[in-house]
């Protein structure tokens, strides 16, 4: 662990210790990093595996496996058989409950998965599940099917979940057969919950209310009353001090109730919509969702070949749908209408059934423990968070499973707790055996902190106050806040990466498969009137930090960076900044450009795409900026007005349909394509844009290594150019800069070492905010 101690006195504000630069020349007894792997490199190579051997070698050869890879419809290229063999002998030689595939973006984790799954079988494991993001659950059906002949693909990620669950319960009682079968869930409706509603009955409860001694005899009066009642054994349902419940106050509870004597639930599953169609219009419906589809070809493909047939293609067959012949023998659909179809098949979900339930519920009530023999989690740096859902939901899915893998190309951003709670959730046992245990009361809290200290970046905060002085000394006030920093130690890697990981890269498949790959940074000068409207309102909004910081204000520090990041490529509009809680005008810059003159970074990215154009390459802009400050209508409109042809990817354009509106877009001859990278960074295959230009990054290094990959896949045929671009002395470059120290440490989590050693401590060890904020202060 790197401790940081930041001593503060007479006052609040924090001022870090510098990290001294390393000297240019070392003195002559010391030997540089660099030259001494180089010198002693194979020595210490043959002395870890001689220590260490390794698990698979590429030596070794292993006839049965080889032997199912080659028999797949697809084959994987030998690097990806290489990983999908030490996987296998990882999983299964050795036994280990668990593995990671950290695998460059546009590998093919997929295929690989795929391919274990294939050896799994050979170990009689039949039964794989795989947790997806919601809009490749889809692709992953498709390429199971295209790769293994035979295999039973369950798409559990509609409002169907639960009528099929209930159909594998009912399954599991009739003898297996020998038929691989995978179950594929998107992650958000694996943590989704079910719509219910309460159910009681309704009893008479007769009350006395007088009673009449008058007359020959006494006559009582009671009145009889409806109260809720349990449905099962007839007890009325009470409060917590006896009293009975109306209906009302059924109504009013949000928490499903039991009763109090038979403990049976007092509720029940629901519908989430009723609806009154019949069954020609809901098919309608879903027809209708199709590109080439509208409200008349509909009606007509209902009447020649009825709606029930046409249901069963949608629910469980799209490819028979896709290939609809007539009555003739004709195909019904043209080259151009399948092909479109088929993209939005592969994404788009057709149910016809009723009710939900949670999934990972229902699995872990009645699906016996270990039936699920292999578990793929895809995208697995999403379930890092301690407290979500969809990670605490992974977690239970992980406990019921036999053999877990875990798919990732980015597997840690930068901090030790990236790491934590994703190993505890598939490999537990191992983390007990390090030494990590919850608490008494179940909390990880104190473990998730051993954890950072002994393998990650913690910095104490001491911050000395000077009091009143009293009788017989002068009073002081020390307080000591913690915060974590990114990095990760050597040990870390050595004990919770290395053993269980295996590592791939777009290289090691070989230039035979994969084009050049090239990175730039690109520095743009402001013009004059940018640049002095520019120094103007750092050097007004870096005094409002330091007054603030200096009383404890810490509000303005995210108002500022966002500022003076965003400023320079928005300077198209007037800038006004209030301070966020007391709405005090901090500064104003008025607009720089207007809809006639363009800025530097606006006018660079003209003349590329003009350039890639005449090459015949498509480009691909990233802007970070289409909210509030939005950007990319303004670089559409310069880009239109140069003769090129744009479009412009929206976050209104549903996530499952994103790939085939991108299809869209490319059929019509697009040249260039704006978006922001959020929208794109998983899932989607932009092999027609080997050019991608980065107008501003963020601070999110998961989003920053994934959608710089888009186009750098399988597939490629032309070499893949990505450009950064910054204005130069600005915080656009120092953000740059920071962001590849954080990169840094990531990559040393993914079999990569950092030119200098010490980078995987991150010698920083900031967040790249505070670093900018410091940056602004010492300036």
């Amino acid at each position: 662990m790197l401790n940081e101690t930041i001593n503060t006195q007479a006052g609040d504000t924090e001022t870090a210790t510098p990290v001294p630069e390393l000297a240019n020349e070392l003195p002559a007894n010391v030997i540089a990093l660099q030259e001494f792997i180089r010198d002693f490199g194979a020595d210490l190579l043959a002395a870890v595996e001689r220590d260490n051997p390794p698990v698979y070698s590429r030596e070794v050869v292993y006839e049965q496996r080889d032997a199912v890879l080659q028999g797949l419809l697809r084959k994987p290229f030998e690097a990806q058989a290489d990983a999908v063999r030490a996987l296998a002998a990882l999983l299964f030689d050795q036994n280990e409950r668990a593995a990671i595939l950290n695998a460059e973006m546009g590998t093919g984790k997929t295929m690989m998965a795929i391919s274990l799954a294939a050896i799994a079988l050979k170990q009689d494991m039949r039964h794989v599940l795989v947790i997806s993001p919601p809009h490749l659950v889809y692709k992953w059906r498709r390429e199971i099917q295209e790769t293994i002949k035979g295999a039973r693909v369950w798409v559990l990620n509609g409002p169907d979940t639960l009528g099929k669950l209930l159909k594998l319960r009912e399954q599991l009682r009739v003898a297996p057969s020998d038929a691989p079968e995978f179950f594929i869930i998107g992650r958000v409706r694996m943590r989704l919950g079910y719509h219910w509603r309460h159910a009681v009955a309704l009893r008479k409860f007769r009350r006395l209310v007088c009673e009449d001694q008058t007359g020959e005899g006494s006559r009582k009066f009671a009145l009889a009353t409806e109260h809720p009642a349990c449905p099962h054994c007839g007890e009325f349902v009470r409060d917590e001090d006896g009293g009975l419940f109306s209906m009302a106050d059924i109504e009013s509870q949000t928490k499903q109730l039991r009763c109090r004597k038979c403990a049976m639930g007092l509720w029940s599953l629901m519908r989430p919509k009723s609806t009154s169609c019949d069954q020609g219009e809901v098919v309608k419906k879903a027809l209708c969702q199709l590109p080439t589809i509208g409200p008349k070809t509909a009606d007509r493909l209902i009447s020649a070949f009825g709606a029930k047939m046409l249901e069963g293609m949608l629910a469980d067959n799209i490819y028979e749908f896709v290939n609809l012949m007539d009555e003739n023998g004709e195909l019904v659909f043209s080259d151009r209408q399948a092909s479109r179809m088929e993209r939005a098949l592969a994404t788009t979900e057709f149910s016809f059934g009723q009710g939900g339930y949670q999934a990972t519920e229902f699995l872990k009530r009645y699906i016996p423990k270990g039936f699920i023999d292999l578990l793929v989690v895809d995208e697995g740096h999403e379930y890092k968070n301690e407290g979500s859902a969809q990670g605490q939901a992974m977690g239970v899915l992980a406990s019921l499973s036999r053999k877990v893998l875990l798919l990732t190309g980015t597997l840690m951003g930068g901090y030790a707790s990236d790491l934590f709670f994703l190993l505890w959730r598939i490999m537990p046992q191992r983390m007990i055996e390090l030494g990590y245990r919850c608490s008494e009361r179940g909390s990880m809290a104190s473990a998730s902190m051993a954890f950072m200290r002994e393998h990650g970046v913690l910095k104490d905060i001491c911050k000395i106050k000077e009091g009143d002085n009293h009788r017989t000394a002068r009073g002081k006030r020390i307080t000591v806040n913690t915060v974590k920093g990114p990095g990760f130690g050597p040990l870390g890697i050595a004990q919770c990466v290395l053993p269980f990981t295996v590592f791939l890269k777009l290289k090691d498949i070989g230039q035979k498969v994969l084009p050049p790959y090239v990175e730039r940074y690109v520095d743009i000068e402001m013009d004059s009137d940018q640049r002095q409207h520019y120094v103007n309102l750092e050097r007004s909004l870096s005094n409002e930090l330091k007054q603030g910081l200096a009383k404890g204000d810490n509000s303005l520090l995210g108002v500022v960076l966002n500022t003076l990041l965003a400023w320079p490529d928005c300077c198209f509009r007037p800038e006004t900044v209030k301070h966020p809680r007391t709405r005090q005008l901090l500064a104003f810059v008025p607009s720089v450009f207007d809809e006639h003159r363009e800025s530097p970074k606006e006018t660079w990215l003209k003349d590329y795409c003009l350039e890639q154009q005449q090459a015949g390459r498509k480009v691909l802009v990233y802007t970070s900026y289409t909210g509030k400050r939005d950007t990319s209508s303004r670089l559409k409109d310069i880009l239109v007005n140069a003769g090129l042809k744009v479009a412009v990817l929206k976050a209104t354009v549903a996530t499952e349909k994103r790939e085939d509106w991108v299809a869209d877009q490319v059929d019509k001859g697009i040249d260039v394509l704006i978006c922001n990278p959020e929208l794109v960074k998983t899932g989607l295959d932009l092999l027609e844009f080997p050019s991608i230009v980065f107008m501003q990054t963020g601070y999110n290094v998961y989003t920053l290594m994934q959608a710089a990959r888009r186009s750098w896949r399988i597939g490629q045929q032309h070499g893949v150019e990505v450009v950064f671009l910054g204005y130069a002395q600005s915080a656009q470059s120092r953000c740059l800069a920071l962001m590849a120290e954080k990169i840094a440490v990531s990559q040393s989590t993914s079999g990569d070492i950092p030119e200098s050693g010490l980078d995987s401590l991150n010698q920083r060890g900031d967040s790249i905010e505070m670093a900018m904020a410091r940056d602004l202060i010492a300036a």
